[in-house]
């Protein structure tokens, strides 16, 4: 679990705030949660990725973000009582979480108000996160953000024995994490495999000279 959320916290708030957490293991494709359902807590993530998916007005899912160890989602549910999840989160390999209930939040903000910080960190980190995403969706030419989203992935997801790096998300989802169409991602990966940086598989992406990946 990352202790940069905890930073502000004292020794004995940042026990009490662990103490109170639930953990949760998730097999690969599993739904943790779906878009519009109530939303009663916070998870953050100690092993394995997640998408982080939601619906268009046109039907079609789009992949908000793929989150790692240290990472968190659900952070809105402390917030209120009438909180909705704004997405579903999908494991894509399997995860395990550490869970905290809103419930519990409130207590421990009851009897320790110096807990509040917690929260603050996790919503500044959102808002590092999104401000984030929406420069480089800005001001990063379109090929770069594809090949930048698949360098991030490579380190999301890590080698294997072999050197190799297996990145089970569709051409699809790369797409939206760059903020462009299928067609342009699926150009790039092309090029990509051309220059014999990656293997295109069906739903994955075998990233072979993770060095070159990184270099570019």
């Amino acid at each position: 679990m990352t202790l940069d959320l905890f930073g502000s916290l004292s020794h004995d708030d940042r026990a009490m705030v662990t103490a109170k957490m639930v953990r949760r293991t998730f097999e690969r494709s599993e739904t943790l949660f779906h878009q519009g359902e109530p939303g009663d807590s916070v998870h953050i993530i100690e092993r394995g990725c997640v998408a982080v998916r939601t619906s268009t007005p046109a039907g079609d899912e789009v992949t908000l973000a793929v989150l790692g160890v240290g990472d968190f989602f659900g952070e809105q549910a402390l917030i209120t009582d009438e909180a909705r999840r704004t997405a579903s989160v999908v494991a894509l390999d399997a995860v395990e979480t550490r869970m905290l209930h809103r419930r519990d939040f409130d207590d421990l903000c009851r009897t320790r108000p110096s807990v509040q910080g917690f929260l603050v960190r996790l919503l500044a980190g959102q808002v590092r996160r999104l401000s984030d995403q929406l420069l480089e969706a800005l001001f990063v030419p379109v090929d770069d953000r594809v090949v930048r989203s698949l360098a991030r992935l490579a380190e999301l997801f890590g080698a294997d024995g072999n050197g190799q790096i297996d990145v089970p998300i569709r051409q699809e989802d790369l797409a939206s994490l760059a903020g462009t169409t299928r067609p342009t991602a699926n150009r790039v990966l092309k090029r990509l495999e051309h220059d014999g940086v990656i293997v295109l598989r069906r739903g994955r992406t075998i990233i072979v000279d993770p060095v070159a990946l990184r270099a570019m």
